[in-house]
């Protein structure tokens, strides 16, 4: 019985090995790459493209975190900016009750 290989479960993982991808027939024409063969192709740009296929997850996961960083940061602005308005607001309290025990003092 032969059978074929999946997205998830391919026949091999050799990319040299496996068949190219076709174009969608959905897609308009001239919208996908054009289909290759493995006989006329350089075996170093297609490397290339490997690594770089494997080091997109990288890529995200890096931009991800710097997203995640800068969040984390705007949160902690908002936070001190919310605590110096609470000290403020309390500081503010506290000059007008003195201000009052000083008119109350003064005029007894």
């Amino acid at each position: 019985m032969n059978i074929l290989g999946t997205i998830d479960r391919p026949l091999t993982h050799d990319p040299k090995k496996q068949a190219p991808m076709k174009p969608s027939t959905s897609e308009p024409a001239g919208s996908a790459i054009p289909d290759f063969t493995t006989a006329g192709t350089d075996t170093g740009s297609r490397q290339n493209r490997t690594r770089e296929m494997q080091l997109i997850p990288e890529a995200l996961a890096r931009a991800h975190m710097h997203e995640r960083l800068h969040e984390a940061e705007q949160e902690r602005r908002a936070v001190r900016l919310a605590t110096a308005r609470r000290m403020q607001r309390r500081a503010e309290r506290a000059s007008m009750r003195a201000r009052r025990a000083l008119a109350i003092a003064v005029m007894q």
